[in-house]
């Protein structure tokens, strides 16, 4: 039996070997990342920046790939679908892994084909309006809104992102009836924004900043419990009377379900070491972003609180469609 015993040891010592040579020389060619958002937007933003670092510390090519569309879901699931080796990643946002899986039939399951890598940035979501709105403050837009139900609307990165439930909860904590326009993306919804088609928007900060600081979009209220330090002047949505509205969009790096875990350790090294590069981490602050960084696990387990968190609320919102 001992003959035996150690032949078949060595066997799944042999069969061990490629993965444990493969985990040893990662990366070993370029690396794709997956953005499930058209370029431009904070989800392209954050991945460029953290993937150039990322491609400096490990000296091979961290190739960005924008694929856009049903809220981040198509580019998500692209990275379901992936090889398992670690050279196709995603930087995904809250979107994708917690909202829309609690408001629709997804084509992933996530909680069994990812690998959770490590919690990047957080950013919290500011409603702004197009200039021709006559209106300066959140009083003024919810008396503006009531004024005429139905007849204004408000934009998004696409159905379920963190956006449109902004929206939704801001219908639901004022009282109003303003219609949802979903776009493929936060750059093209600002577009909108910008050529008037749209009234008002709740996204992320990086997109917005520019075009406050320029004047051609006029925030109201910032879903988050204190002031920005990129725009100090923007009051809280608690300061103007809505506590419970609260909004923080997060961006996650993952990699496909089954990848080694050497390989996952070696990506959340390198990506942490990314972001806290002093520059970058200066960089994204600088978008309104603040840096994030935890283990896989820590990571899997903040994936599973925030699905609860906001199963709930879209449950109360009555946004779920069925599965």
């Amino acid at each position: 039996m001992r003959p035996l015993s150690k032949l078949l040891a060595g066997l799944a010592l042999l069969l061990l070997l490629p993965t444990l040579s493969s985990a040893q020389d990662f990366p070993s060619k370029p690396i794709k990342l997956i953005v499930p958002f058209p370029a431009g937007g904070p989800n392209d933003i954050i991945a460029r920046l953290v993937g150039q670092r990322m491609s400096e510390i490990t000296k091979q090519p961290i190739v960005i790939d924008n694929r856009g569309g049903q809220g981040g879901v198509l580019g998500t699931d692209a990275v379901a679908k992936a090889a398992r080796d670690g050279y196709t990643i995603g930087i995904v946002s809250a979107s994708a892994l917690v909202i829309n899986p609690a408001m629709e039939k997804v084509p992933y399951d996530v909680a069994k084909d990812f690998a959770p890598v490590t919690l990047v940035t957080t950013v919290p979501e500011m409603l702004v309006v197009a200039s021709n709105v006559p209106a300066g403050d959140m009083k003024e837009l919810i008396a503006l809104a009531k004024a005429q139900p139905g007849k204004l609307n408000f934009a998004s990165a696409g159905v379920g992102g963190m956006p449109h439930l902004a929206g939704e909860l801001l219908k639901q904590t004022a009282g109003i009836d303003i219609v949802h326009v979903p776009y493929r993306g936060a750059a093209p919804a600002i577009n909108d924004l910008l050529g008037q088609q749209v009234q008002m928007a709740f996204l992320d900060l990086p997109v917005l900043l520019p075009h406050i600081k320029a004047g051609s979009l006029r925030p109201i209220a910032l879903g988050a419990p204190k002031r920005a330090s990129t725009s100090p002047e923007v009051p809280t949505t608690a300061e103007v009377g809505m506590p419970d509205l609260l909004i923080e969009n997060w961006y996650g790096m993952i990699a496909p379900a089954g990848v080694p875990e050497a390989i996952v350790a070696t990506l959340n090294r390198v990506a942490n070491e990314a972001m806290n590069d002093p520059q970058v981490k200066q960089k994204l602050a600088d978008q309104g972003l603040t840096v994030a960084g935890n283990t896989p696990g820590h990571f899997r387990d903040y994936i599973g609180t925030e699905a609860q968190k906001w199963a709930r609320v879209i449950k109360a919102a009555g946004l779920a469609t069925g599965k």
